[in-house]
């Protein structure tokens, strides 16, 4: 019997089922926690505190596993978490043009 997905990392876009989101979990893929803000789907980086919750707690490593309750899987196919490696990378290569 297969897992149902529930989302997909937000680092390395590898399928994620319920059994992946446990507080200290990581993903198989990439090794970065699962239960952190970038694989919740309330996650809006420009809003304030970076979600789209206003009354949620402020956390301040968006990528850190955290006890937030209002924790939802990003939902698969939402193109968030498929963007945010192009991102990440981009980020990466104009950081580079700095150094």
């Amino acid at each position: 019997m297969t897992e149902e997905i529930l989302g997909h990392c937000w680092r390395c876009a590898r399928a994620l089922s319920t059994l992946d989101y446990g507080r200290e979990t990581s993903c198989i893929g990439c090794g970065k926690p699962t239960r952190c803000c970038r694989n919740c789907r309330h996650y809006a980086p420009g809003r304030a505190n970076e979600c789209v919750e206003p009354m949620v707690e402020r956390i301040l490593d968006k990528t850190a596993a955290n006890f937030c309750e209002l924790f939802e899987p990003t939902t698969p196919g939402a193109g968030a978490s498929s963007v945010a490696p192009e991102t990440d990378a981009l980020r990466q290569a104009a950081e580079a043009l700095f150094k």
